[in-house]
Parts: structure tokens; sequence; C-alpha cells
């Protein structure tokens, strides 16, 4: 089965991370299906039923986001919190469609990877700042398989192709390898 990318990015087309990994993994039709959060729900209204087939019609998952205010964009959140519902991803009764399905997450970073340490900037390391979503997976049984990070977007020069390009090539192989 093929893995479902969840990208949410609210402004994808000015994007230059995201933007180009969405674009190296629709290389690959067989392998990946990548969904626009952003684009499916421009009003924020998400199908719920929807989304829970798609989820269940792929075989991995990776969240493809860019990390701000130290956490995902809104509609990710909202997705979810909506997605994820007791006796679909979890509780007592059911709640196991996430059992042992592997899911991934894949980060854009302003900042430098430096910064994202005890001593650096932020005291804290990304892995730290993303528990939150380990600990989600976790909750619901899925096989989380850690992060894949690009960093330092916002002081990244304009002209580096050869580290953009590099990254989406990377990205493709972390997806493989889940």
């Amino acid at each position: 089965m093929k893995t479902l990318i969840i990208v949410a990015h609210p402004n994808l087309e000015n994007s230059v991370i995201n933007k180009r990994w969405a674009e190296e993994l629709r290389n690959y039709p067989e392998k990946y299906t990548v969904h626009e959060l952003y684009k499916a729900y421009p009003d924020g209204k998400i199908d719920v039923e929807k989304e829970q087939q798609l989820v269940e019609s792929h075989s991995k998952l990776v969240f493809q986001f860019p990390f701000y205010w130290f956490n995902c964009p809104p509609l990710l959140k909202q997705w979810f919190d909506d997605v994820f519902a007791y006796g679909w991803a979890y509780g007592s009764n059911g709640g196991d469609k996430l059992k042992d399905r592997k899911v991934g997450l894949a980060v854009s970073a302003g900042i430098r990877e430096e910064d994202y340490s005890a001593e650096g900037k932020y005291r804290y390391t990304l892995e730290q700042l993303l528990y939150p979503f380990e600990t989600t997976f976790h909750y619901c049984h899925a096989d989380y398989a850690s992060f894949f990070a690009f960093y330092g977007t916002e002081s990244m020069p304009s002209d580096n192709e050869t580290e953009i390009e590099k990254s989406a090539q990377d990205y493709v192989s972390y997806i493989d390898k889940l």
C-alpha cells in the first residue's frame, strides 16, 4: 500500500522547502498520495469520515508541515482533534485504526539546528518540542518512526538550490525507510 503524506502548509505556493518536498513526492504517484489540507479545506471544515477513510486506505502516514510558534499550523491541529476521534483512533470500543501503522513527521524549521539545543537560543531540541506529536501517536498505538527535518529556512540564501534538492532526495529516503 501507498504512503499518505498530509501536507499542512497555509501558503504552500510561496514555500521553498515544503513546496519542493511535495513536488518531489508527486514524482512517485505509485508510492505516495500527497494530500494538501489547506487546499482541501480552505474553509477549515474538515470532512472527518473522508479523512478517516483516506488514512485507512494507506499503510503509512507522514505529516509534513512548517514548524512555527513551536507547533504545527492550526488546520493540522484541528485535523488531529477531529480525525483522531474516540472510537476510531483510540478508546475502549474499537479505536484501533492507527494501531501499528507507521507514522512520521516531516518538519521545516526556520531556526538553525544549533538553536534547538539545551545551550541554544530556544533551550530545547526539535525532538523535545515534537514530543506532543510522538505522545499522541503512542496513545493511539501507532508506530511512530521519528521525524525528518530541514533547519534554517529563515537564514537560508535564496540561491541554495543544492541544499534544497538534497533535502528533497533525503526526504524520499526517509519515507521509504519508514
